[in-house]
């Protein structure tokens, strides 16, 4: 078995935001790839995001069990796709903040020769995608800064990097509910998944409330009210799980991502929390 990632919330690459070169970027504004660096322990986040991070932790403190447990399956996920599944090319999408064990450096632990695009617009981000970019010499790392709602966009560019003859990894954790028009989700998720060749996967994360139901939509609230970026939207377990239509859904399901195959990283919490996912496979 491959070596266990370390605990994602103890450590992040770089330097605290406040030091930190790169782009022009509104430190009054909190932030949700910051907020969430923030719940994992990260450095790399400013003081309203901290504020605002507090804010939520204050009424749920479970949205860094939230956070954590995300990560988490980030790790199984990618452990399943290399080991059990054989995938060597990944598109991350949604990235966020680079914190210890990225997809790339758990991928290409376990396979070398894996190749990983990731995609963020967020400048924060960008400044730090020099993390993002390391890379084994026989694998590859590439970084878009790209918006989800632009699928097209996204894929020419990763095609530089990934060959889409052959099989993909489709990386889609805690990124959709930044779109608010479940439509255009859809619509979304459905362009990203027609361009995958057969034997290509899905991996895909987002928060619902079906676990702690209003004191979650309170959370939601309080994140949309304060100025959270951009804003937030939950969606049901069935709007979730129909992202994956028309692929196979692999057991257990689409469901509380603490409890989606945790032998394959032994957490400390395992029970449900309100962020659902699951991994589909494209025939």
């Amino acid at each position: 078995m491959a070596e266990q990632p370390e605990q994602p919330e103890q450590l992040a690459h770089g330097t605290p935001a406040e030091h930190a070169p790169g782009p022009d970027i509104d430190n009054s504004v909190p932030h949700s790839a910051r907020i969430w660096n923030y719940w994992l322990g990260g450095k790399d986040n400013y003081a309203a995001d901290r504020a605002m991070g507090d804010q939520i932790m204050n009424y749920f403190p479970e949205i860094a069990e939230n956070a954590r447990g995300n990560r988490y399956f980030l790790c199984r996920a990618v452990r399943f796709l290399v080991e059990e599944a054989g995938i060597r090319q990944f598109l991350d999408i949604g990235t966020g903040l680079p914190t210890v064990d990225n997809t790339h450096e758990l991928a290409q632990r376990m396979a070398p020769e894996a190749r990983v695009v990731y995609v963020d617009n967020d400048p924060l981000v960008l400044a730090h995608a020099r993390a993002l970019l390391t890379s084994t010499p026989e694998g590859a790392t590439d970084y878009l800064d790209a918006d989800v709602r632009d699928p097209d966009g996204i894929l020419q560019q990763a095609a530089a990097t990934l060959d889409f003859d052959r099989p993909v990894a489709l990386m889609l954790l805690g990124v959709l509910q930044f779109v608010e028009d479940i439509e255009e989700t859809r619509a979304i998720v459905a362009r990203l998944v027609d361009a995958l060749p057969p034997g290509s996967y899905v991996a895909l994360s987002h928060p619902t409330n079906a676990v702690r139901g209003p004191r979650m939509d309170e959370a939601v609230k309080q994140w949309n009210d304060g100025g959270g970026s951009p804003r937030l939207t939950l969606r049901t377990t069935d709007e979730v799980t129909s992202y994956l239509d028309g692929l196979e859904v692999l057991e257990p399901g689409m469901i509380s991502t603490s409890l989606w195959r945790p032998e394959l990283f032994a957490a400390d919490e395992t029970r449900p929390i309100d962020d659902f996912g699951g991994i589909a496979l494209k025939r």
